[in-house]
């Protein structure tokens, strides 16, 4: 595989762009482009993907959001709303000259998704891959508060505690989110993590904040009022939906969506977590291959 980075200019700054292109491309395949989470998490966690350009003679494309890694902005608090990734994609999409593709968003990168084919119409998308991902917010909230019973009774007290307080710098609190997150997203990066988990990245924290708010249990940004589920059956693509059953796309958030997207498939992968294409990539792989080749 060949691998391509470049910047774009968008809003007087630089959005970063990786493209993993195949040794042998095959020109009947629509290059997919990887929408990453956060927001402010990075693409790095795609690059356990990076196989599926070889082995399936197709282009990937990866980029970091305004705002995080090698687009790290800091002091323009003003960019953090939906419009600014909204337009970075379109933008994109201009400059690389991606007149089809199929799109992949992976929890908040999902949402873009959503934003993006249902308030922009835009021409091209030949299908849609929601992995981990949400229409509502609200049941999103809902969803990590009725699992906090897998917590112990003193680390569903600290959660309890902060959300009273609106301060979530208590130690207590930092444990059991830790706890949680294990138990529901992925794994701490350990010497054992692919290489890509390992590398030192600049993560988005003030757009995460600006956003999500603190954490995935509380959401106080931006993010705590939005709500597509209504809008889903406007979808015309094909989508697939992706989610594991110890996701924090619970298996609820994976059927809200499901029964309302006009051309749907769900998939649900046992014993996967948010990150399940690092929890299972084998199987991720073999799962997007079948759908991009059937969807061309």
């Amino acid at each position: 595989m060949n691998i391509v980075e470049g910047t774009m200019h968008y809003r007087g700054f630089a959005t970063y762009y990786r493209l993993v292109q195949p040794d042998v491309p095959q020109n009947d395949k629509a290059p997919l482009v990887l929408l990453h989470g956060g927001p402010g998490s990075t693409h790095n966690y795609f690059e356990v993907l990076d196989e599926l350009a070889d082995a399936d003679g197709r282009t990937l494309v990866m980029y970091d959001q305004l705002g995080c890694g090698e687009s790290y902005v800091e002091g323009h608090d003003e960019l953090w709303t939906y419009k600014t990734w909204d337009e970075e994609l379109i933008a994109l999409r201009e400059h690389l000259g991606l007149a089809q593709c199929h799109l992949l968003g992976q929890s908040w990168g999902g949402m873009l998704a959503l934003e993006y084919l249902l308030n922009y119409q835009p021409a091209g998308i030949l299908s849609v891959v929601l992995s981990s991902t949400l229409s509502s917010c609200a049941l999103w909230g809902a969803e990590q508060h009725r699992r906090l019973r897998y917590l112990s009774v003193s680390e569903q007290a600290a959660v309890a505690a902060a959300e009273a307080s609106g301060t979530y710098d208590d130690p207590a609190f930092r444990a059991a989110e830790a706890h949680f997150m294990e138990l529901f997203c992925a794994s701490p990066v350990s010497d054992c993590s692919p290489a890509c988990l390992r590398r030192p990245k600049r993560t988005g924290r003030a757009s995460y904040l600006a956003t999500q708010g603190d954490n995935e249990l509380s959401p106080t940004g931006i993010f705590r009022t939005w709500d597509y589920t209504n809008r889903l059956h406007e979808i015309e693509q094909p989508a697939l939906i992706i989610s594991g059953t110890q996701d924090l796309c619970s298996p609820l958030v994976a059927k809200t969506m499901y029964d309302r997207i006009p051309h749907a498939r769900w998939e649900l992968m046992s014993d996967c977590r948010h990150m399940w294409f690092v929890d299972d990539t084998p199987r991720y792989l073999q799962l997007l291959t079948e759908w991009l080749n059937t969807h061309d």
